[in-house]
C-alpha cells in the first residue's frame, strides 16, 4: 500500500469512526484486490460492495508411496499447507455525510483493470458526477427494483437464518425462520421515501403491484424535521422509542371507557392518531409526538401490506427499507400483521436488508461470472453482527438503528443443497438447542468456549513449529474470537440462530482468518498410522463372535471409536495426559446398557430382515473412530449386501476426518481387507464430500453431488455419527427413510441437561415415516 494511502486513512479515521465503529485497517478488507465494484446510495446511507480474491492456507494430504524406498515407513501420508484464492464478496455502510472521505480512500486501491461501477439507488444520480471524478470510474446505472430484488433473492437462498420474526415481549425478540428450499412466491414491501409492495415470483419474474408513494420514511423523517431542523434519521428514531404515544394518540378506551367487545376492539387499540392533541391544552414531548407519528406511518404499511398478501394469496411478507430494522417499527408492523390477518401472514425481517440493493447491483455487473451458480457463505470472521436495539445492553456502542456494518461472504467450492432424504425440508432445524432462547445454555457455552480457547491458541501454535511468528497469530486469533464471544454475550441473535454449531463454525473462520487450516492435522496423522495397525485384528476379533454378539460388539465398537474427540474437553485432557488410552479403555469408558437412549434391540431386529438397498453414513473423528469404530460396521453392512456411502467433510475441523484423508486410509484398509477392496472395486462402498467444514452437520446445505448419489443409490438408511452430528444438530432431525444416530456424551454439562453421565451413550433407531 502506498504511504500516501496510508497518511490520508489516519487524517480520516477519526471523521470515518463517527459512522463506522470497526477498526479502520478492517473497514476495507482486500481492496487491493478487488475486481469489481457497485453502490447503492440511499437517502442516508452509502452501502458499497465489492469482489476481491483472497490467498489464503489449506492444509492438504498426499499419501506416500509405500513401494519406493524414499517413501517414510512409519507414516500414511504427508501434510502440506499450500496457498489457494477465495473469491469473496464484502458489503460495507457507511452514512452519506462520508462519502467523499470513503471515495477518497478507496480511489487509490481501485484496479486500474476496473472501468465502471454498478450504482443504484436514488444517489446514483445525485453522486454520480463525485463518484465518477473521485475514481475515475463510468457510473452504470442500474433499476433499483431489479437490484433489490436480486439482492433478497441472493440472500434467502445464500444465508441460513436470513429472515426472522420480531417478538417484542418473547424471551428472545429475534425469532429465525428456517431457510426454504424454494424461496418463491413471496411478497417485498420496500419502505423508502414511500412504500412499494412487489410480488416476487421467480429469480426473473416479479411486478410492483401497489405501494404508497404520499406516506413512508420520507414522510417521517419530513414530519420531525419541521419540529428539529435537519434532524438525522437514526436519532429521529431513537427519540422515537423513548416516547409513550398513548400521551398524543386517542384509544378506544379513550371513547368507550375500555374495549369494543362486539367489534372485537380491544381498550389499547389506536382510534385516532394525534387524536389527543386535538382536545388536549397542553405541549407534547418530541419524543412522544416522534413515537406516535412512527405508529401511524408503520400501522399504515402494515395493514396495506396484509391487504395485498390477502389478494395474492401469499403468507411471507419480507419488510426492508427506510426504517433499517427499527424495533418499535418491527413491534409496529407485525402487531399489524397479526391484527388484521389472525396469524395467516407472517411479517419477515432480513438481517441483511441494508445491503439489498448493493448486492442485486453487484450482480448485475457479475453476470458473466454466473455468481448464481455458486453457493455462498457468510464469513463470521469478517462480518459484523445484528447490532443490539438496546442502548443499555452495550454502551460502548453508539446506539444507531442499522442492521450491519460489514457484510463478507465467501465463495464456497460447490453448490449446496437440502438432502434429499429429510422428511419436511421447508420445516428442517440442524439444531438442537437455540441459544437465543436458553439463557442457562448460552451462559454454560460461552464461558465453555472461552475457556477452552488457551487449548486452541496452544493447538494453533503447535501445528506450525516451523514458523515462528504462528505465535503472533494466534494471539490475533485469540483476540478476534473472544471479541466474537463477548458480541454474542450482549447480542446472541448477531448472526442468527445463536447455537453450539455456529460458535464452532465462527471459531473456524477467524482460525482461517490468520492462517491456521488445520491445527489438528499432525494428531490426526498419528492416530490414523496407529489405529491402522490394529484394524485386522479388531476385524478377527469380530469375526469369532455369533451373529448377534458381532452386532452388538459392531455397535460398541463404533460408540468406543466415538469417543477419540479432541473437541471434548473431558476427551482431550485425557489424550493429553494419556497419549496411550486406546481403544480397549474406551469400551470400559461407556455406560453399560441399557443407554441413556436405547433403542438397540429395534436395530437388532431390523437387522434380521432384508438387507437395506443402500446406507449413507455421516462419520465423525480421524484414527480409532474411523479406522476401528466406523470401517468395521461398514464392512458388515456390505457383507449384508448393503452399499453404503460414506460422507466426510470437505474441509478440517477439529479432529475430524476429511475427504482427502479418508481417500487414503481406505485404499490403505482395502489393501488389507478384501471385503472393503471388493466394495471400493464394484462400486459398493463410495466415499463422497459433505461440502462442510464444520463439527457439526447442517442437512440443508450439503454437497450437489453428494445429493445426486444419495438419489441414484435409492438411499434407505442413514447413519449419523458423534457428538456433533447427532446431538448438538439433528437430534430431532426427521427422514423419509429409516436413521439412526449414535453418540457418546462427552460434556458432563450436556449429560446433566440430557438426564444422563459423562460417556453415556445415544442409540437412537428409527424406522422410516
Amino acid at each position: 500500500m502506498a504511504e500516501g494511502v496510508r497518511l490520508e486513512r489516519s487524517a480520516s479515521s477519526q471523521t470515518m469512526d463517527k459512522s463506522i465503529t470497526l477498526p479502520p485497517d478492517e473497514i476495507f478488507r482486500n481492496l487491493e484486490n478487488a475486481k469489481r465494484f457497485a453502490i447503492d446510495i440511499g437517502g442516508s446511507l452509502t452501502k458499497l460492495a465489492y469482489y476481491s480474491t483472497v490467498q489464503h492456507k489449506v492444509a492438504k494430504v498426499r499419501s506416500f508411496d509405500h513401494s519406493t524406498r524414499e517413501a517414510s515407513s512409519d507414516k500414511l501420508y504427508e501434510i502440506s499447507v499450500q496457498e489457494e484464492v477465495t473469491p469473496r464478496l464484502h458489503f460495507i455502510k457507511f452514512e452519506n455525510a462520508y462519502i467523499e472521505t470513503c471515495l477518497d480512500f478507496i480511489k487509490h486501491l481501485v484496479n486500474t483493470e476496473t472501468k465502471d461501477i454498478k450504482a443504484t439507488g436514488g444517489g446514483a444520480h445525485k453522486f454520480k458526477e463525485l463518484i465518477e471524478r473521485k475514481l475515475g470510474l463510468k457510473v452504470d446505472k442500474e433499476d433499483e427494483m431489479t437490484c433489490l430484488i436480486k439482492g433478497c433473492n441472493f440472500v434467502l437462498k445464500n444465508i441460513p437464518r436470513e429472515a426472522f420474526v420480531y417478538a417484542k415481549h418473547a424471551d428472545s425478540e429475534f425469532r429465525f425462520q428456517t431457510t426454504q428450499p424454494d424461496i418463491f412466491p413471496y411478497l417485498l414491501v420496500n419502505i423508502g421515501s414511500g412504500v412499494s409492495i412487489v410480488k416476487v415470483e421467480s429469480e426473473d419474474s416479479f411486478e410492483r403491484i401497489g405501494g404508497t408513494l404520499p406516506i413512508g420514511g420520507g414522510t417521517f423523517w419530513g414530519l420531525q424535521g419541521l419540529c428539529s431542523p435537519k434532524p438525522r434519521f437514526d436519532e429521529l428514531l431513537q427519540l422515537a422509542s423513548r416516547g409513550q404515544h398513548t400521551s398524543v394518540d386517542m384509544l378506544v378506551k379513550d371513547i368507550y371507557g375500555g374495549s369494543y367487545a362486539s367489534l372485537g376492539l380491544t381498550g389499547d387499540l389506536i382510534a385516532s392518531s394525534f387524536g389527543k392533541s386535538a382536545t388536549a391544552d397542553r405541549e407534547f414531548s418530541k419524543e412522544d409526538m416522534s413515537k406516535s407519528l412512527l405508529h401511524m406511518i408503520s400501522n399504515d404499511i402494515g395493514q396495506l401490506a396484509c391487504l395485498y398478501a390477502k389478494l395474492h394469496n401469499l403468507s411471507r411478507v419480507y419488510f426492508g427499507g427506510f426504517f433499517r430494522g427499527h424495533p418499535v417499527t418491527m413491534h409496529t408492523i407485525t402487531y399489524s400483521i397479526n391484527f388484521f390477518t389472525k396469524g395467516e401472514v407472517q411479517a419477515l425481517f432480513l438481517r441483511h436488508e441494508g445491503y439489498l440493493g448493493a448486492i442485486g447491483a453487484f450482480l448485475k455487473g457479475a453476470e458473466k461470472d454466473n455468481p448464481n451458480q455458486y453457493s455462498w457463505g457468510e464469513n463470521y470472521a469478517g462480518s459484523s453482527g445484528l447490532l443490539s436495539v438496546s442502548p443499555d445492553i452495550n454502551p460502548m456502542q453508539r446506539a444507531r438503528s442499522g442492521t450491519f456494518d460489514m457484510l463478507e461472504m465467501d465463495r464456497l467450492e460447490r453448490q449446496l443443497v437440502n438432502l434429499p432424504l429429510l422428511q419436511e425440508p421447508s420445516s428442517y432445524v440442524p439444531d438442537t438447542v437455540d441459544l437465543t432462547e436458553d439463557a442457562l445454555a448460552r451462559e454454560y457455552w460461552l464461558d465453555c468456549f472461552e475457556e477452552a480457547l488457551d487449548g486452541v491458541v496452544k493447538r494453533a501454535v503447535a501445528s506450525q513449529p516451523d514458523l515462528p511468528e504462528a505465535a503472533e497469530r494466534a494471539q490475533k486469533f485469540r483476540q478476534k474470537y473472544r471479541h466474537k464471544l463477548q458480541t454474542l454475550r450482549h447480542q446472541p441473535f448477531a448472526y442468527g440462530s445463536l447455537t453450539v454449531r455456529s460458535l464452532l463454525d465462527t471459531r473456524e473462520h477467524c482460525l482461517n482468518e490468520f492462517n491456521f487450516p488445520d491445527p489438528y492435522s499432525k494428531i490426526k496423522q498419528r492416530e490414523n498410522d496407529v489405529a491402522l495397525r490394529f484394524y485386522l485384528k479388531t476385524v478377527v476379533s469380530l469375526e469369532q463372535l455369533s451373529w448377534e454378539q458381532r452386532q452388538l460388539a459392531l455397535v460398541s465398537g463404533l460408540l468406543a471409536g466415538n469417543v477419540f474427540d479432541w473437541g471434548a474437553k473431558a476427551v482431550s485432557d485425557v489424550l493429553e495426559s494419556d497419549p496411550e488410552f486406546g481403544f480397549e479403555e474406551a469400551k470400559r469408558q461407556l455406560e453399560e446398557r441399557p443407554w441413556l437412549v436405547d433403542t438397540y434391540e429395534q436395530w437388532l431386529q431390523r437387522l434380521k430382515g432384508l438387507p437395506h438397498k443402500c446406507a449413507l453414513f455421516f462419520v465423525d473423528n480421524s484414527g480409532v473412530d474411523i479406522i476401528l469404530g466406523v470401517m468395521p460396521f461398514v464392512r458388515e453392512l456390505l457383507l449384508r449386501g448393503t452399499e453404503v456411502v460414506l460422507a466426510s467433510n470437505s474441509g478440517p475441523a477439529l479432529n475430524d476426518v476429511t475427504n482427502g484423508e479418508l481417500q487414503i486410509l481406505t485404499e490403505r484398509i482395502a489393501a488389507m481387507d478384501p471385503v472393503i477392496q471388493a466394495g471400493l472395486r464394484d462400486d459398493r462402498l463410495t466415499l463422497v464430500q459433505s461440502g462442510s467444514s464444520s463439527p457439526c452437520l447442517d442437512l440443508s446445505r450439503l454437497d450437489k453431488v453428494l445429493a445426486m448419489v444419495v438419489r441414484e443409490r435409492q438411499t434407505d438408511l442413514v447413519v449419523i455419527e458423534g457428538m456433533g452430528r447427532a446431538i448438538h444438530t439433528n437430534y430431532y432431525a426427521r427422514f423419509s427413510c429409516e436413521s439412526l444416530k449414535m453418540a457418546v456424551i462427552k460434556n458432563s454439562w450436556l449429560a446433566d441437561r440430557l438426564g444422563g453421565k459423562l460417556f453415556s451413550v445415544v442409540f437412537k433407531y428409527e424406522p422410516a415415516e
